[in-house]
């Protein structure tokens, strides 16, 4: 299943490091990536693969909206049917 997550917050160090990291350690992989930052804001949509995620969807989503919590930022996870869905016109 693909997902997209998307990151918001004041920018710091180690904002992209540690959410990789969270995604290495969960084996999920990065399919597209796109940053920027927005007077001192932060801001980086995913779309990733979470075909062989080695924990529950609802587990990683907790586990990374948790990460978010520990860095100061914002980090959603959606499954990317739910997305298309939420976002047709």
């Amino acid at each position: 299943m693909k997902a997209i997550v998307t990151v918001i917050g004041q920018d710091k160090v180690g904002i992209i490091a540690k959410v990789s990291s969270y995604l290495a350690e969960k084996n999920v992989n990065i399919l597209d990536i796109n940053q920027t930052i927005m007077k001192d804001i932060f801001t980086m949509i995913m779309m990733v693969d979470t075909e062989k995620c080695n924990v529950e969807f609802k587990d990683f989503v907790a586990g990374i909206e948790e990460l978010g919590n520990q860095l100061g930022v914002q980090i959603l996870a959606t499954s990317e049917a739910i997305y298309k869905s939420m976002h047709r016109i």
